[in-house]
């Protein structure tokens, strides 16, 4: 098999993983720390691409550690965020609303770097609006704290994104992703120590389960991976991949935690599902 469309497989399934991760760190934290979760997942994951990446560490420079620091605030800010989300609602809906990142992308480039979005963009930002508001507005035209917590960390994930698209533009990225991920442990360290309600040690087997799966599957594994990947696939095929995460995410806590696929949901979902598209097909390619 091609490397090429080996890498495509394993995308496919690092997608089911993130998709998965929604249910399972839900199903983890219970009524624990988001922060000592947190902190346990990316300092094991940070012990894993150490391994991993063991000859880029050898040679890291100050630059490295510099670049992989600033990377760590915005994906720190949108992992926290959307982990704060998971807790306070259904795994299922916060996998759709964090979807939105791929609409947010463009809304933001246009806003900080005056770089002008196409129409298509404009369509599926009102779309994806359109599907937030079935998704998440209830009766009483009144959004959830969970919802708010998991669409403010799309926002995070979109800052993020657009960072390691302008510093792999300079540099080789790879080397970034220890010190990323370490500054990321450090930042939900820092948490967790002020946190009053944070136990380091939770007896529940649960918790520790989701810990391992979330730092080497989630983390370790996706990002290595996409980072792989780049070289060898376009980003659009990349992003149209990655679109699969908020199925996977329906489907697992259907499965997992016994949620109920509404009508609210199958119909708002879709509607990002399809705005996430719109915003990422080239169509003029297609025509």
């Amino acid at each position: 098999m091609e490397k090429k469309n080996l890498l495509l497989i394993l995308l496919i399934f690092g997608t089911a993983f993130w998709g998965i991760s929604f249910s399972v760190t839900k199903l983890a934290m219970g009524t624990e720390s988001t922060s000592t979760f947190l902190f346990y997942r990316f300092l094991l994951a940070t012990m894993v691409l150490c391994v991993i990446f063991w000859k880029n560490l050898v040679k890291i420079q100050l630059t490295d550690i510099k670049t992989g620091a600033l990377l760590s605030v915005p994906l720190f800010l949108g992992i926290h965020l959307q982990t704060l989300g998971i807790k306070a609602t259904e795994a299922s809906q916060c996998a759709f609303i964090a979807g939105m990142t791929v609409v947010i992308v463009p809304m933001l480039k246009l806003l900080f770097y005056r770089k002008a979005a196409p129409f298509k963009i404009w369509i599926a930002a009102t779309i994806s609006l359109t599907g937030l508001f079935v998704i998440s507005i209830s009766n009483q035209l009144k959004i959830s704290t969970g919802d708010l917590y998991t669409l403010a960390g799309a926002f995070g994930f979109a800052v993020y994104l657009i960072a390691v698209e302008k510093q792999a533009a300079l540099k080789n990225i790879i080397p970034t992703i220890i010190p990323m991920f370490a500054t990321c442990a450090l930042l939900t360290y820092g948490l967790a120590i002020t946190d009053k309600q944070a136990n380091w040690l939770p007896e529940s087997n649960v918790f520790w389960i989701g810990i391992v799966y979330c730092a080497l599957f989630s983390t370790a594994y996706m990002y290595s991976i996409s980072n792989i990947a780049q070289k060898y696939i376009s980003a659009e095929r990349v992003a149209v991949i990655y679109l699969f995460e908020p199925i996977f995410g329906a489907v697992a806590a259907f499965f997992i935690l016994n949620e109920s696929l509404s009508w609210r949901l199958l119909l708002g979902g879709g509607l990002i599902f399809l705005a996430t598209i719109i915003s990422e097909v080239n169509f003029k390619k297609r025509l």
